[in-house]
């Protein structure tokens, strides 16, 4: 095991099992290989650490029926861990996460189980029934049983740090994007099917690499429509490049991709509603629109996407509620903060800070104000305000009729010269 030592050293991206010391991108790709010393932390400690910071963290190790291991952070302790480490969370009141029930999002030694609520999978033959129930699209105790599509983008962007920007990252491409959401895949269940099954993430293009992608989407494209008694849906997430009009509809062509998807003009509609920042200007002009489709296959062969959700990213793909919030969020960057973007998933109704800084503490909070006169706007605004005062957090506001605020690290600034 050549790439573990027994002198543990701090920092990001390092764990430490049964005292040696990993690289976790090379644990995650090595599991096979590290499943030994897994065994030994789990049977000898009974937990893994994270070197992120000193004191180290503990981290959970969770072992699947079928002998895989994994690492997951420990229950309330996400905070702690420095923001650049793949074990980071917000904590509480941060995220639309918190409006699930258990059952919608529910972690397990198997890894992670998804309650979707569109239906992937439906049998042919009477009784009929459905991988997930369509009737759990309600709330119990003001809790979601079963995550929407919107949700389901939402959680796969937050579990690859996507929405997390740190100076110290570099430039996030889609080629990051990619990796970051494919290590999620293998340790997640969504409606009894594994999600690196039901879900093609759309790679990046290199001449090279274009023959193994065209096979790995033709693989993907054979396993959707009628198998025996069962009809078989799927996911497919990846950026749209451009929108154009077909005789029935439209077709979404991909950044990376040759294939397009064709979607009938009422879905169109109904998704540039729903989802009118990501079809806006901005995204085309100043941002990334990225989306997660559910898609059928037609009797010609063609991916048909029978229902989608879409989001507003910056070009570095951190995710943005307005065009307003992609400015914000490029001055951040170009100010080298470190910040974080609290994600809705499928709770319109959420109250949640615009971003949060984490390069300071307490961390600070950043809200944009883009809306003026209406009255349930300004009441939330007064919502967060109040919170926010409640807490004694500091905020940095910025109504966007008036130039942006100084944003430099209060470290970094120059002091006022005396008179």
């Amino acid at each position: 095991m050549n790439k573990a030592s027994t002198h543990p050293t701090s920092g990001p991206g390092r764990v430490q099992l049964a005292g040696r010391t990993v690289q976790l991108a090379w644990l995650r790709e090595h599991t096979a290989q590290a499943a030994p010393l897994f065994a030994r932390a789990r049977a000898e400690v009974g937990h893994a650490w994270c070197l992120c910071r000193r004191p180290a963290l503990r981290l959970v190790i969770r072992c699947t029926r079928a002998g895989r291991y994994h690492l997951a952070g420990w229950p309330g302790e996400g905070e702690q861990h420095e923001t650049t480490c793949p074990f980071h969370k917000l904590g509480p009141g941060h995220c639309g996460r918190d409006r699930y029930s258990t059952g919608a999002i529910q972690q397990t030694d198997d890894g992670v189980l998804i309650r979707l609520t569109t239906p992937l999978t439906s049998h042919l033959a009477p009784p009929q029934s459905h991988d997930a129930a369509q009737e759990d699209t309600g709330t119990e105790t003001g809790s979601r049983r079963s995550v929407g599509l919107l949700g389901l983008l939402h959680w796969l962007w937050e579990q690859a740090h996507l929405n997390v920007s740190h100076p110290q990252t570099g430039r996030v491409t889609w080629r990051t994007c990619h990796a970051r959401l494919r290590r999620h895949l293998r340790e997640t269940t969504i409606n009894g099917r594994a999600l690196d099954e039901a879900l093609y993430v759309v790679p990046p293009f290199t001449p090279a690499a274009a023959d193994a992608n065209a096979a790995a989407l033709d693989a993907f494209r054979a396993t959707l429509g009628r198998h025996g008694m069962t009809e078989r849906r799927a996911l497919i997430l990846g950026q749209i490049k451009e929108v154009t009009p077909t005789p029935y509809g439209v077709a979404y062509r991909l950044a990376h991709q040759r294939t397009p998807l064709y979607a009938r003009t009422a879905l169109h509609a109904r998704a540039t509603r729903s989802h009118r920042h990501a079809f806006s200007k901005t995204a085309t002009e100043h941002g990334s629109r990225i989306a997660l489709f559910v898609v059928e296959r037609s009797q010609g062969g063609h991916l048909v996407a029978a229902d989608l959700a879409a989001m507003l990213t910056t070009r570095t793909y951190i995710p943005a509620d307005s065009s307003y919030e992609v400015v914000m969020a490029d001055a951040l960057t170009t100010c080298r903060r470190a910040f974080v973007k609290p994600l809705r998933y499928d709770s319109a109704d959420t109250v949640l800070p615009d971003f949060v800084l984490t390069d300071v503490h307490p961390a600070a909070y950043v809200e944009v104000y883009g809306i003026h006169g209406r009255e349930s706007y300004e009441r939330r605004k007064a919502e967060k305000r109040a919170f926010y005062q409640h807490q004694g957090a500091r905020l940095i506001e910025w109504d966007v009729t008036r130039p942006l605020p100084d944003l430099t690290h209060p470290q970094r600034r120059r002091p006022a010269p005396h008179p």
